[in-house]
């Protein structure tokens, strides 16, 4: 069979694909893999722009290991861990809780946004690992784990954000709160007025991010905060969604990648036009709702995980060199902030963060843009998401990372002979032990 990625720049072809439906199906396949010495790419939505997901030789989809385990009385969901964030949002909110953070993007399951890290805005809000409790790990012979702070406490640290590489996540225990409205505020602003004092900004609130369209001197702010669900909602209207969000936003976005595409040079006005349309909107509503925006556009990105002080010289000299180099860039750039956590291989870990991402339109060459980009995250101890594209490897990652070699330890352990392994994760983490 054939596979290719949401964005279309990852592909394979001649796969063998399993969809198993419980933990005993899993373990077969893991097992029958390690004995006869072929690889295993467990795979969810294949929202990844990185190779981390790409399969070689067996595919293991989790799309029929994908319901709700248990609810408990106080926000424990175990879910099965092929399930899309989108149900378990759905299935949260029906019965009163809600996820403390969410990115903007629900697509992904639970399984490939925690191996990835995935996570959402807010200074003082973790990622998705940071409100994980429990899990159990299918490894690569077959073996069943339960993990969690004090069962394998060092497996659990670890696969919070796994990568893949330790097993396949058969379920997943996570803290939910109880159902919170989110207050959002979005409305235009000077991309300076921002920079001039970004940490006041980016902390004026509990979740704050701002999207800077590249070729002007614009960005859209947006600050949500956090208010009771009792207090009220007052939702923008259909209406007003479909018109602004898609029809204007994603239809002007998808015009820019289609101009882009034939005529180059119209980019930076249609950039500069579209920046212009933009105009404050409020609104208060469930938090899964105000967290998740809708994309119909493809693209491609690469995000850099940094220091918080160092972004506003990074954007500065990004918006130098877009001018200098002639990119012709007509999706906006992406900035959120993240607290810090204790995950071996999160991109916040032992440090509060700073997330910036850059896009191209899903068919164009992005090799000099994200390549410049990356070197001058690097320049500050940049670290790449797991799931976007990069091209560093484990000597790089291991100076970025405090915590690299405690990760691949564990690896080590649990699949010496690479079962889980592609050449991504050979790349990122170094060959197990015994693969050629």
């Amino acid at each position: 069979m054939r596979w290719r990625n949401w964005a279309g720049n990852q592909r394979a072809d001649g796969i063998d694909v399993r969809r198993p439906r419980t933990t005993g199906e899993i373990a077969t396949v893991l097992h029958e893999a390690s004995v006869a010495g072929r690889r295993v790419r467990p795979i969810g939505s294949g929202h990844s722009f990185s190779g981390i997901g790409r399969p070689e030789q067996v595919q293991l989809v989790l799309d029929r290991h994908a319901d709700l385990v248990d609810l408990t009385a106080d926000g424990l969901v175990t879910v099965q861990a092929g399930m899309p964030l989108h149900r378990l949002n759905a299935v949260l909110a029906r019965e009163g809780w809600a996820l403390t953070n969410l990115g903007d993007i629900d697509r992904q399951t639970v399984a490939g946004a925690l191996s990835t890290g995935t996570h959402g805005t807010g200074a003082r809000f973790g990622g998705l690992a940071t409100q994980v409790r429990a899990l159990q790990l299918v490894t690569a012979d077959g073996a069943v784990l339960d993990c969690s702070a004090t069962l394998e406490p060092e497996v659990f640290a670890a696969a919070r954000v796994g990568l893949g590489a330790l097993g396949v996540l058969a379920t997943v225990t996570l803290q939910a709160e109880p159902a919170f409205a989110l207050q959002m505020d979005e409305r235009p602003m000077p991309l300076a007025e921002v920079l001039e004092d970004l940490d006041e900004f980016m902390t004026s609130t509990d979740h704050v991010e701002f999207h800077w369209f590249p070729h002007t001197d614009m960005c859209l702010a947006k600050r949500n905060t956090r208010v009771p669900v009792l207090a009220g909602l007052a939702p923008l209207p259909r209406r007003q969604v479909l018109w602004e969000d898609e029809v204007l936003a994603n239809g002007a976005y998808s015009a820019l990648i289609a101009a882009g595409r034939a005529v180059p040079a119209l980019v930076p006005p249609l950039a500069r036009f579209a920046s212009t349309a933009l105009s404050p909107r409020t609104a208060t509503d469930l938090s899964h709702r105000v967290f998740v925006s809708t994309r119909r556009f493809r693209f491609r990105e690469m995000e850099q995980a940094v220091p918080r002080e160092s972004v506003a010289d990074l954007l500065r000299e990004l918006a130098r060199l877009t001018a200098a180099r002639g990119w012709r860039l007509p999706i906006p750039t992406e900035v959120r902030y993240a607290a810090a956590d204790d995950v071996p291989l999160s991109t916040a870990s032992g440090r509060d963060t700073a997330y910036v991402a850059v896009h191209v339109p899903a068919r164009s060459d992005p090799t000099d843009y994200f390549g410049t980009f990356a070197a001058l995250a690097g320049e500050v101890g940049g670290r790449p998401h797991w799931g976007k594209e990069h091209d560093l490897d484990a000597a790089v990652l291991a100076q970025r990372y405090p915590r690299f070699d405690e990760f691949v330890a564990v690896r080590d352990r649990l699949d010496p002979a690479g079962v889980l392994g592609n050449a991504y994760l050979d790349r990122v983490l170094g060959a197990a032990a015994r693969v050629s």
